[in-house]
C-alpha cells in the first residue's frame, strides 16, 4: 500500500459524523482505539506495504473525523492531513535534528529541528524537544511514561510563530507512540491558553468499543472551556 494522496486521505476522514465504527483503508489494520479528554477517540492503525515500523492514527471529534497522521518507527511526524481546510503536511527529507523516539528511552532527553512543507506551499521549522519526567500511569493495564515537552513552530518565509506549545504528553514503550496529556498554547499578546486532550479509556480488537468513532469524554457544552489545573 502505497502513502495515500491528499484526496485518498480526506476520503477516508469523510465518513458522516454518525457513522459509529472506523474502517481503516484496504490492506490495513486497527490495532487500538484510544478514548481521551475534551471530546476525542483515536484510531491506530499499520498497513501492508508501509515501511516497517510506520503507522498510523485518525482523530475524530463530535463532529467527525478531522486529523490523519503518519509516524515512522521512532515516532517521527513524516505526514498529516486536515480536513477543513483541506491541507496535507509533509515532514522534508534530511531534518537538522531528527525526532527520535529511541534517543528519548535511552537518554530521558531527545531533541528535534526538522522543516514542513504543506499542500498550500507554506514551508515552516519546528524546534524543540520531549523529556521524560520519570512519573507514569497505568491505563487498563498498559503503563504510560510522562514527557514534558515544548517547541516552536516558525514559519520559513517571514520567521512569525505559527505555535508555541509545552505541557505533557505520555508515550508507550511498546507501541512506540505519543498521546496527547495537558498542553498549553502561547497566544500573540503572551498569556496561554490551556487544553487537556490526554488518554482515559484503550480498546484493543474483540473488546466492545473497538473501533468506536463516537468519543465519550467530556462532550458537553463544557468541554471548549475545560481547564484542568496543571
Amino acid at each position: 500500500m502505497k502513502t495515500p494522496t491528499l484526496s485518498i486521505a480526506l476520503a477516508l476522514l469523510a465518513a458522516p459524523a454518525m457513522v459509529a465504527n472506523f474502517t481503516p483503508p484496504k490492506g490495513c489494520t486497527t490495532y487500538l482505539t484510544v478514548q481521551e479528554r475534551s471530546c476525542m477517540v483515536s484510531q491506530f492503525y499499520t498497513c501492508e506495504g508501509d515501511a516497517e515500523g510506520e503507522q498510523w492514527r485518525a482523530d475524530f471529534g463530535a463532529d467527525g473525523p478531522n486529523f490523519l497522521s503518519k509516524i515512522d518507527g521512532d515516532a517521527q511526524w513524516l505526514e498529516s492531513y486536515q480536513v477543513d481546510p483541506p491541507t496535507k503536511e509533509t515532514m522534508d527529507a534530511n531534518p537538522a535534528d531528527p525526532a527520535s523516539f529511541s534517543e528519548l528511552l535511552a537518554n530521558g532527553l531527545d531533541t528535534f529541528d526538522f522543516k514542513l512543507s504543506r499542500s498550500d506551499g507554506r514551508q515552516s521549522t519546528v524546534k524543540g524537544f520531549d523529556r521524560l519526567t520519570g512519573k507514569s500511569m497505568t491505563i487498563d493495564g498498559v503503563v504510560l511514561k510522562q514527557t514534558e515537552y515544548e517547541y516552536t513552530h516558525i514559519d520559513d518565509t517571514d520567521g512569525s510563530v505559527i505555535d508555541h506549545s509545552r505541557g505533557n504528553e505520555f508515550i508507550s514503550d511498546d507501541w512506540r507512540i505519543f498521546m496527547s496529556g495537558y498542553a498549553e498554547f502561547e497566544q500573540p499578546d503572551g498569556s496561554w491558553i490551556p487544553w487537556e486532550n490526554g488518554p482515559v479509556k484503550f480498546f484493543k480488537a474483540g473488546s466492545t468499543g473497538f473501533q468506536s468513532t463516537l468519543p465519550l469524554f467530556d462532550c458537553d457544552a463544557q468541554a471548549a472551556s475545560y481547564s484542568p489545573t496543571p
